[in-house]
């Protein structure tokens, strides 16, 4: 499973807002942090928004905070906001080499690990690893 940039800059910014609860993040200063423009940002972040990931305050002081549950959120909750994870799509009814399809459902199986294996892991646990890497 390959995750688009816009998927990456949002597990990116919840992992940073979810190590810092309670703190309020400007978008600048997470996109400084990220090496991606502000704008660009602000969309993803406006998406976290919306599925209630983070809230957003305005004024000279706004910025973005996390307001979901570390410990119940999942890498597919974030995935899925900006992926496609339904089941792959056949690519023709044509009668198809074996090869073919037997790759097919190689691919599709991992695939579906993937999104199992994402779908088990929260973010607490990852920032939890993040924590034990950044000590040694």
């Amino acid at each position: 499973m390959r995750l688009q940039k816009n998927t990456l800059l949002a597990l990116y910014s919840v992992l940073e807002f979810a190590a810092r609860p309670g703190r309020q993040l400007s978008v600048t200063d997470i996109a400084a942090g990220l090496h991606v423009s502000p704008h660009h940002l602000a969309k993803v972040l406006r998406t976290l928004g919306r599925a209630g990931v983070v809230d957003s305050v305005r004024g000279a002081r706004g910025g973005y905070r996390f307001v979901a549950n570390a410990k119940r959120v999942t890498l597919m909750d974030v995935i899925a906001l900006f992926e496609d994870i339904g089941p792959p799509v056949p690519r023709s009814r044509r009668a198809r080499r074996p090869a073919e399809q037997a790759l097919e459902e190689v691919l599709a199986e991992i695939d579906q690990t993937a999104r199992a294996t994402f779908g088990s892991v929260t973010l607490d646990t990852l920032l939890k690893l993040i924590a034990r890497r950044e000590r040694g």
